[in-house]
C-alpha cells in the first residue's frame, strides 16, 4: 500500500501535521510546558508515526488491518478492536486521509499522553538535581514510548488515557472531569483496564488519609457503582463469560499463559514464579536476550527502567514519601493491579513492550519522586523602598513537590 496515493492525500497529510502543531501549542499552555519543548516532543513523537507506517507497510500488522477496515466503513461498533476501526473510518473514509495521514492523526492521541507524562515527570523532579531532571527527560524520549503510541491502533488511545489519568492524579480535586475522560477513553479500547482504574479509584478513596468522611462516602460510593457496571463488562470482554469463580479464573490464567507464545517474543511464563513474571513483563528483554533490532532497542530502554527502579525502590525503603496533593494511593493501586494481572497473562515480550505503557508511567513517576534529594532553599525576605516611599517585599520559601512558590512584590501596610 502507498503511504500517500493522491495529491489531495498529500495536502491532507500536511494539514494533519500542521493541525498537530496547533495541538502542541494548546497542550503547552494546558500542561505548563515551554513551547519549544512541546514542539520538540511533537516532532520527536510524530517521526515515529512515519517509521511505524513504513514498517507496517512492508511487514504488515494490525495498523494496516485497521486502515483497510476504515476504508470499507463496514463495522459493527463494540469496545476494543471495533472501536479503533470506527475511529479509523472517520480519518480514512470521512476525512479521506492517506495511510500515512491516518498514522499522523492517531499519533496525536499518543502525543497528548506524552505531554501529560512529561509534565507529570517534571513535577516529580522540579526540586531535584539537574542530573535527575535530565534523566526524567531521557525517559520521556525513550523510543519504546513514542513508537507504540504513534500508530493506528489501541496503544495510542490507551497511552493517552494513562497519561491523562496520571496528570489528573497529581491534583484529583481539580481534575475530576479529566479522570472521567481517561476512564471513558480506556473503556473504548481496553475495557478491562478501565475496570482496573475504577477499582483503584474506589480503593484509594477508602485508604487515602486526610479525605473527609462525606467525600470518602460520596466518591467511594460512585466509584463502587461504576465498578459494578464496568467489572462484569470487562470480565466478559476478557473472555470469562461464566463469571469470576476460582476455578474459571485459574483456567483462564492458564489459557492466557499459553497464548501468543509463538514467534521471537514468545516465553513460557507458566513455569515462572510470580516475582519472575513481574520482572519479565516490565524489564525484559534485556540486551543479551534481544531477538531482533527492535528488541535490542527496547532492551536498552529496559536497562534504564531497571536502573531507575533499583535506585527509586531503595530510596522508598529509606525515606518517607513526601506529602502533597498527589493521589499516590491510586497510583500504587492501579500500577500494582495492572502489573500483576498483565504479568500473569502475557506470554509474549512483544506484547508486553507495548502494553506496559498503560501503567509504567505511574511507577516511573513514583520512582522519580523518590530518587535524588530535594534542593534546600532557605526562606528569606528582601525589602526595598521605591522613590515614593512604598515598601516592597520578596518572599522566597522552601519549594514543594507541586511548584516553586514565590510571592511579591507586595505593598506593605
Amino acid at each position: 500500500m502507498d503511504l500517500v496515493s493522491t495529491p489531495w492525500q498529500v495536502v491532507t497529510t500536511a494539514l494533519a501535521f500542521l493541525f498537530g502543531i496547533l495541538v502542541a501549542c494548546a497542550a503547552a499552555r494546558w500542561f505548563g510546558t515551554d513551547f519549544r519543548r512541546a514542539l520538540l516532543l511533537y516532532f520527536w513523537h510524530t517521526s515515529f508515526s512515519v517509521v511505524y507506517a513504513l514498517y507496517v507497510n512492508r511487514y504488515g500488522g494490525d495498523s494496516l488491518h485497521y486502515y483497510l477496515t476504515g476504508l470499507k466503513a463496514d463495522v459493527t461498533f463494540s469496545f476494543g478492536t471495533a472501536a479503533v476501526s470506527y475511529i479509523t473510518i472517520f480519518f480514512a473514509s470521512i476525512l479521506g486521509l492517506s495511510f500515512l495521514g491516518t498514522f499522523v492523526a492517531f499519533s496525536l492521541f499518543g502525543y497528548i499522553g506524552l505531554m501529560a507524562v512529561d509534565a507529570s515527570f517534571r513535577i516529580a523532579t522540579e526540586n531535584k538535581s539537574r542530573l535527575v531532571r535530565y534523566f526524567a527527560t531521557l525517559i520521556v524520549l525513550l523510543p519504546s514510548i513514542s513508537f507504540w503510541s504513534a500508530a493506528i491502533g489501541k496503544d495510542a488511545l490507551s497511552f493517552m488515557a494513562a497519561g491523562l489519568i496520571l496528570w489528573a492524579a497529581l491534583n484529583p480535586a481539580r481534575r475530576t472531569w479529566l479522570i472521567v475522560v481517561s476512564v471513558l477513553t480506556m473503556l473504548l479500547v481496553r475495557p478491562h483496564m478501565a475496570g482496573i482504574i475504577v477499582i483503584a479509584l474506589a480503593g484509594s478513596h477508602s485508604l487515602q488519609p486526610g479525605v473527609p468522611l462525606s467525600r470518602r462516602i460520596l466518591v467511594g460510593g460512585a466509584a463502587l457503582a461504576a465498578c459494578a457496571i464496568l467489572v462484569p463488562f470487562a470480565v466478559d470482554y476478557a473472555g470469562l463469560k461464566g463469571g469470576l469463580s476460582g476455578e474459571e479464573l485459574s483456567s483462564y490464567i492458564e489459557q492466557r499463559q499459553s497464548v501468543n507464545r509463538e514467534g521471537g517474543g514468545g516465553i513460557d511464563i507458566a513455569r515462572m514464579s510470580f516475582p519472575m513474571q513481574l520482572f519479565t513483563y516490565l524489564f525484559r528483554p534485556l540486551p543479551f536476550e534481544a531477538f531482533n533490532a527492535f528488541a535490542l532497542a527496547a532492551s536498552l530502554d529496559n536497562v534504564m527502567l531497571l536502573f531507575l527502579f533499583v535506585a527509586g525502590g531503595w530510596q522508598l525503603l529509606k525515606r518517607r514519601t513526601p506529602s502533597s496533593t498527589v493521589n499516590r494511593t491510586f497510583l500504587w493501586l492501579y500500577a500494582s493491579l495492572s502489573w500483576s494481572i498483565l504479568a500473569m497473562t502475557s506470554a509474549n515480550l512483544g506484547i508486553s513492550l507495548r502494553q506496559k505503557w498503560m501503567f509504567a508511567p505511574m511507577l516511573i513517576f513514583l520512582m522519580l519522586s523518590a530518587v535524588g534529594r530535594n534542593r534546600r532553599i532557605i526562606s528569606f525576605h528582601v525589602r526595598s523602598n521605591d522613590s515614593l516611599g512604598r515598601q516592597y517585599e520578596l518572599h522566597l520559601v522552601q519549594p514543594t513537590e507541586q511548584h516553586l512558590s514565590t510571592s511579591g512584590p507586595r505593598r506593605a501596610s
